[in-house]
């Protein structure tokens, strides 16, 4: 467990000093004040509007930021390690092929992390600065719930990222690998989705539970389908109304999301050859 930590507390200082926490806080943190401030501009306001359409706003830049941003940061841990001839120094040290693959994953899930708190954190607090009457604790505590479910959205995808980066050999193909994983989980899932909806004109009552097969759905899921205002602007999710569909549940779904492919990427690191 303490190499496990070593291997955690090394990437994580590497974030540091490649500025990647910085960059991740100063992108979310710009964009989130941005679209929460310019939401109103199609309709020809600017400033604050709700906080539910503020919200719907945000969930629906981290649906499309926090996968990318893990999927780049985590894609080359194993392969980039393999290429540039040190991953065979690191197996020679005393640890385990899975303290190695688990320490890279807490340190790059802390990376980003530290780096969602801090851009959502920012975002946060200008909308409390500078939205009118708006009610402070339900914006933090529709933050808070954005924060947790956005750094656990992260984590899903970072576990992804190991599992390309420990199947392939090339960080060329591992990139591009990445870039399918992103394009299939946040655009293509929910076109297929919104079709299969079109064309079943009976028996539909099931299609809602199809939304569980996507992270970034669940993440939509523990952000809008409790905000009834949000119902008009969250698309597939306002299908989701069953006590099913609590956030309590969906976080649970969240982990096993991120325990899947990162158990998968474990039993693939133990018989790979290096």
């Amino acid at each position: 467990m303490s190499a496990t930590f070593t291997v955690a507390r090394k990437e994580f200082q590497d974030g540091l000093r490649n500025r990647w926490v910085l960059a991740i806080a100063l992108v979310l943190a710009l964009m989130a004040v941005g679209i929460a401030y310019f939401g109103a501009a199609a309709s020809g306001g600017l400033g604050f509007t709700s906080l539910a359409t503020t919200v719907v706003s945000l969930s629906t830049l981290a649906v499309f930021l926090i996968p990318l941003i893990a999927l780049l940061l985590a894609y080359d841990a194993i392969v980039g390690e393999q290429e540039a001839g040190t991953l065979l120094l690191l197996l020679t040290y005393p640890m385990s092929r899975s303290a190695l693959l688990l320490g890279k994953f807490l340190g790059h899930g802390l990376i980003l992390g530290v780096a969602t708190t801090l851009g959502f954190g920012i975002a946060g607090i200008a909308i409390a600065l500078g939205a009118p009457d708006v009610e402070l604790l339900a914006l933090a505590r529709s933050i808070g719930l954005l924060i947790v479910s956005s750094v656990l959205l992260g984590w899903v995808f970072i576990a992804f990222a190991y599992l390309i980066s420990v199947w392939v050999v090339e960080k060329a193909r591992a990139a591009g690998l990445a870039l399918i994983v992103w394009f299939v989980f946040v655009l293509v899932f929910d076109l297929a989705l919104l079709a299969l909806l079109v064309g079943a004109q009976n028996g539909g009552d099931w299609l809602p539970y199809l939304l569980l097969l996507n992270p970034t759905d669940c993440f939509r899921l523990i952000n809008l389908a409790g905000i009834e205002a949000a119902q008009a602007y969250s698309g597939l999710t306002a299908l989701a109304r069953e006590s099913a569909f609590q956030p309590g549940w969906l976080m649970l779904i969240l982990l096993g999301w991120i325990l899947v492919p990162l158990g998968l990427a474990l039993l693939r690191f133990r018989h790979r050859s290096v």
